[in-house]
């Protein structure tokens, strides 16, 4: 099998080098060494890390079809999607000027993107009571100028303030979950939210959880990924406990085949028994009460 493992083609070679290193790859790949536990756990985060990149740049797609298709962000928290995305941002930018390696922290960049989307179609929806006296295009341009500043900050910050931002995604992530738990909670339902998305990053806080100790050792991002998980668990025990919720609340709320239009005319129908008296025959007056008629029978 070593003779097949040491004979590979380049490219595939130059690929396992540049995402193991040469000492792993060579322990692994051509020698089959799987006793280097070392470089076992080097090689399965790496591949971890990887596979969360590739994750993280479809997870928030399904969110994206189901409010564009749905035409609304019902049951979704603007204020928990933009602290999310505040979340994200910091930890793109923290991981990206301390050169942590790119499979550590790369989903960062697409969720940052999602996220973005996601807030700017939550308030062109769903739109909070300061924005919603104003046109859609307008409250847009005032979110997306909101976004440019705050990413600029981060640019052009001092490694010292951007660490003590990145402690505060700690906060932000307890913040930016309760509103979207409590808001779960209070309607009994989840409205729109994924459960794709949910359970996607459940694995990936798991998953960031190994990759952050194994190749970053930063206690502060590894904090940041645990939190997020119980969080991120107990929207998703919020998922299963409300599923099909919002079936049996419209089933309940009036007759079947009764539309938007109609259903507020809808009335249940009256128990009152109405009573119909048949007219009277030709050429014969109904008799009254007090005034009754005696005739006499004609041979």
């Amino acid at each position: 099998m070593t003779t097949i493992t040491r004979n590979l083609p380049w490219f595939i070679k130059d690929l396992g080098v540049s995402i193991v290193g040469e000492k792993c790859y060579t322990s692994i790949v051509e020698n089959l060494d799987f006793a280097d536990v070392e470089c076992l756990k080097y090689s399965l985060s790496k591949g971890l890390g990887l596979g969360i990149v590739v994750g993280g740049s479809i997870m928030k797609v399904p969110q994206l079809l189901l409010i564009v298709s749905a035409r609304s962000a019902r049951g979704l928290s603007l204020t928990a999607y933009v602290l999310e995305t505040l979340s994200y941002a910091i930890t793109l930018a923290y991981s990206y000027r301390n050169e942590f390696p790119f499979s550590t922290y790369g989903e960062n960049l697409f969720l940052t993107i999602q996220n973005v989307i996601i807030t700017l179609l939550i308030v062109h929806y769903n739109p909070p009571a300061s924005l919603a006296a104003r046109p859609s295009l307008q409250r847009t341009i005032v979110s997306v100028q909101f976004m440019l500043a705050f990413a600029v900050a981060l640019v052009v910050l001092p490694p010292s303030t951007l660490a003590a931002f990145q402690i505060a995604t700690l906060p932000l992530a307890l913040f930016s979950k309760l509103p979207q738990i409590r808001q779960n909670h209070r309607a009994q339902s989840t409205g729109q939210l994924s459960a794709f998305a949910v359970i996607s990053q459940v694995g990936g806080c798991l998953a960031r959880l190994f990759t952050t100790a194994t190749e970053v050792g930063d206690p502060i991002v590894s904090a940041g990924f645990a939190l997020a998980l119980a969080l991120n668990v107990v929207l998703g025990l919020q998922m299963w406990i409300y599923w099909g919720k919002e079936e049996k609340d419209e089933l309940e709320a009036g007759p079947i085949g009764v539309t938007d239009e109609t259903q507020a005319q809808w009335q249940p129908p009256s128990h009152k028994v109405e009573v119909i008296v048949p007219p009277a025959s030709p050429g014969r007056a109904s008799p009254r009460p007090g005034n009754r008629r005696w005739s006499r029978k004609v041979d």
